[in-house]
């Protein structure tokens, strides 16, 4: 389980970076804290028994305690996040100002997206923080907390209203979440139906109706989408020829990565590559006029 915090204090705030691949090893889950992380580089995906969700460079992500979860990678850039930790204890004041309600609402976003305005005053919210808590002065705790509590407060007012979480359909078991993960890991060697069922510990046959059962689509289906959600990261984030995507992703050709991508997105991998780019100068227009 994640590392508890130590005996006698309230809130650990931690700058780290991680290889490009790295993934948590097994589910894992706090019993003592709260965490919030701010992304600084990288892509990841984090599996729950409830909802699955991704987080990038600029987002804010959370989770409450009690929470099996598993982090994996979503792309080949270098992660580096800062992350607090802090106790139920620590919080209180904050949650009595603004209601149970409103805390647990923005902790059951998951993750929180925001404009580039905003990343800027949320990122350097998180990095005071981190400075302060190398700080050795009697009074840290005491500073954290006052600053812990504009942070949430700003996240709370500046995310945007989307929604980032994707339900599942049943609460999922551990070898489903195994599953899950394993296909996350290895999606671009198209790991096979007996391969993923292997990893669950049950027959194929058992393994492909559990699976349908907790997520409402086949195997196939399920490795489909994590295939096309990487293929949408490479064609913003990436240079890369259709073909040499479909090389990355397990599609093997270009005209097959096309015909997938049109149907799951409703657009060829080329349209979603132009307005996405469209997008990201419209929006640097904007900010230029600002």
């Amino acid at each position: 389980m994640p590392l508890p915090l130590k005996e006698g204090t309230n809130i650990y705030v931690e700058r780290k970076s991680f290889q490009p691949e790295y993934a948590m090893p097994s589910m894992e889950m706090a019993t003592d804290h709260y965490s919030i992380g701010y992304v600084i580089s990288g892509d990841r995906r984090t599996i729950t028994p409830n909802a699955t969700y991704s987080y990038h460079a600029g987002d804010v992500a959370m989770s409450p305690p009690y929470v099996y979860h598993r982090t994996v990678a979503e792309s080949g850039e270098p992660y580096e996040r800062i992350l607090i930790k802090y106790t139920p204890d620590f919080v209180k004041p904050f949650i009595e100002k603004v209601g149970r309600k409103t805390f647990d609402d923005l902790y059951e976003s998951r993750v929180c997206h925001f404009t580039k305005e905003a990343q800027e005053k949320i990122f350097g919210l998180f990095t005071e923080m981190a400075e302060e808590f190398q700080k050795d002065r009697p009074y840290k705790e005491f500073l954290l907390q006052g600053m812990l509590f504009r942070l949430l407060a700003t996240v709370w007012e500046e995310k945007l209203c989307d929604e980032n979480v994707v339900r599942n359909r049943r609460t999922l078991s551990l070898p489903v979440m195994d599953a899950i993960t394993y296909m996350e890991n290895w999606y671009s060697k198209d790991p096979s139906l007996q391969e993923t069922a292997k990893v669950a510990g049950f027959s194929t046959a058992y393994f492909s109706r559990l699976f349908q059962s907790e997520l409402g689509m086949s195997y196939t289906e399920y490795l489909t989408h994590i295939k096309i959600r990487h293929v949408q990261i490479l064609l913003t984030q990436t240079d890369k020829s259709i073909m040499e995507i479909a090389q990355e992703t397990g599609f093997c050709h270009g005209n097959y990565l096309s015909e997938q991508f049109k149907k799951a997105v409703g657009m060829t991998p080329g349209n979603y590559r132009r307005n996405a780019r469209g997008n990201c100068k419209q929006e640097k227009k904007s900010i230029l006029r600002a």
